[in-house]
């Protein structure tokens, strides 16, 4: 059959907005694809829903689908996306009013079944403070692609969708397309890999890649997959857009949250192991050889609740004593946290000595507090802060006035039985097709670690960072962080595995020291996968370090030095 291309036009809410013109009239295209959620949109979009039942989807994509649903229709291009979020049912009807209003001919439909939020036995708190209540706001099954491929076989132009796994996008489309069966596990595999790429939109075309001055990423464009029937693919980007595809910005993405080498999913377990990249001309890199396994058999449940409040505040020292000027004011504002339950002090010495600019010449304070009353963490404390003014350390001030407690998220799993969710395609003429959970499913054991490559010869090293010779690309996964890593030539590898040990990784992260870290080894991809267990506390929306999402600790990492083999350099 046909080679089915498949392109992205957000990673994430807040996305370039014109990328769905662009990847609608850059080249050819069947399907367009959509990511808009991840563990704190659902947060935030539950936050939108307690205001405006009617709420509760991304409202972004419907004002990008007014500019362009004309286009789309013109060009025989079908649109999948998650922007549903806790409302698909609402935007499909939002997208039909739009379309009536337009004056064009689309038949929307939806998916349903992820919502947990009522159905799930266990209570996650239920108390108020402040007239807010603390307790779940969303709780969502991470759905497969089966319902999306019913929408798409009975003829549906848009498909929305709540919380499906990222890949879902891709797979749906991929299995309605090819004719695939729910035990098609190899080439269901493929199309999750191709998923995953796609599913953050430019980070696989140069967006925060580690060797990004290997080309011109100052507006990259977002990538497609040229699907094949049997799984494989190849990920390129449309002529004429910016940034670049190589085995190098493939990599990096393969590897952003996840961990070791089955990758689980709702609809099959891909084998990471199993994959392999060949550049296939200018911006053009070749996926194939990817095994898929039977999914688990149970379902991974999102749940985002609020966890109470939270305040900051950020001083401001400056010149000499700065470590004796952050003890003065940890001292002074003592009596005002005493009832705090979550005391957080970050001293940041971004100071330097003989400095040209009193920027430069000054550290940063970080105090962060959490409580489940937002009078603890409000006006007490803003106003302890603030009565400083006059009677602290030479130079007191800070970066903006304290105000009041906000309300912070927090972000857990729990996992439920295929059969526990109701999944269904609701199709454009309004009949209800129920979505059959996984026929078959396989408990997820961890894969027997591979052979390392023979090390390399001893000889002279030289003190330097490690990411002269290794790229790397971390994100967050809940209150856990992953961090990829991956030599671009087969000696550096050949150091990198042997000398990137958890233990080494351990030492060049302090903060990991007394966390449980995990080393994958991914041989194909000339990688390692490190998951720091529990560095992120309860998740990004609970701001527990100054990198929440763990965006940057990959780059943390290759800054740091250790012994380089100087025949690497």
């Amino acid at each position: 059959m046909t080679i089915l291309r498949i392109g992205n036009a957000s990673g994430f809410y807040g996305d370039r907005f014109d990328a769905m013109r662009e990847m609608l009239t850059g080249g050819e295209l069947d399907v367009l694809t959509g990511d808009y959620l991840a563990e704190l949109t659902m947060l935030i979009l539950g936050r939108d829903r307690l205001k405006d039942p009617d709420a509760g989807y991304a409202r972004t994509f419907l004002r990008q689908l007014e500019d362009c649903l004309g286009l789309a229709h013109e060009r025989g291009v079908r649109i999948v996306t998650n922007a549903g979020g806790l409302n698909p049912a609402g935007l499909a009807d939002a997208v039909r009013r739009l379309a009536g209003r337009l004056g064009i001919p689309v038949r929307v439909a939806h998916v349903t079944g992820d919502d947990l939020t009522t159905a799930l036995p266990r209570a996650l708190g239920s108390a108020r403070a402040g007239g807010t209540p603390i307790g779940r706001l969303a709780a969502h099954a991470y759905l497969g692609g089966f319902g999306i491929a019913q929408c798409l076989r009975a003829g549906a132009d848009i498909v929305v969708t709540g919380r499906v796994t990222d890949a879902a996008l891709v797979t749906g489309p991929a299995a309605a397309h090819f004719g695939w069966s729910e035990t098609d596990y190899d080439r269901l595999a493929g199309a999750v890999v191709a998923g995953h790429v796609l599913e953050c939109g430019a980070q696989a075309t140069g967006g925060n890649y580690a060797f990004f001055r290997d080309g011109d990423v100052r507006r990259p464009g977002f990538p497609l997959a040229e699907l094949h029937e049997d799984g494989g693919c190849v990920i390129t980007k449309h002529p004429g857009t910016g940034g670049f595809v190589d085995t190098g910005t493939v990599t990096a993405q393969l590897l952003y949250e996840t961990a070791g080498a089955r990758y689980p999913g709702p609809d099959v377990t891909a084998r990471l192991d199993t994959v392999r990249l060949s550049q296939d001309g200018p911006d053009r890199v070749r996926i194939e050889g990817v095994r898929g396994e039977a999914p688990p058999p149970t379902l991974k449940v999102g749940i985002n609740r609020l966890g109470g409040f939270r305040n900051e505040v950020v001083f401001v020292l400056t010149g000499l004593d700065i470590e004796t000027k952050a003890a003065l004011v940890r001292d002074q504002m003592e009596p005002a946290l005493g009832k705090v339950a979550d005391v957080r002090w970050e001293l940041a010495r971004t100071d330097r000595a003989d400095a040209p600019s009193e920027e430069t010449a000054s550290a940063l304070l970080r105090l962060v507090v959490r409580d489940p009353d937002p009078e603890v963490v409000g006006r007490a404390l803003s106003g302890a802060a603030v009565e400083l003014a006059l009677a602290s350390y030479p130079g007191f001030h800070v970066l903006a006035p304290p105000g009041k407690g906000s309300p912070y998220g927090v972000f857990e799993d729990v996992y439920v039985p295929h059969g526990g969710v109701d999944h269904v395609a609701v199709l454009h003429d309004g009949r209800r097709v129920p979505v059959l959970p996984a026929h078959d499913t396989a408990v997820l054991d961890e894969v027997p670690e591979p052979p390392l490559p023979e090390p390399l010869p001893p000889g002279p090293v030289t003190r330097a960072p490690l990411g002269l010779v290794a790229g790397a690309r971390s994100g967050d996964k809940g209150g856990d962080a992953n961090v990829g890593v991956w030599a671009r030539t087969d000696d550096a590898w050949r150091w990198l595995a042997h000398e990137l040990t958890a233990d080494r990784f351990r030492e060049l992260i302090p903060e990991s020291r007394e966390l449980t870290v995990v080393r994958h080894v991914l041989p194909n991809l000339r990688a390692l996968n490190f998951v720091v267990e529990g560095i992120l506390g309860a998740g990004v929306a609970a701001q527990h370090r100054f990198d929440p999402q763990a965006k940057a600790l990959g780059e943390w990492l290759r800054s740091r030095h250790l012994d380089l083999p100087e025949v690497l350099l």
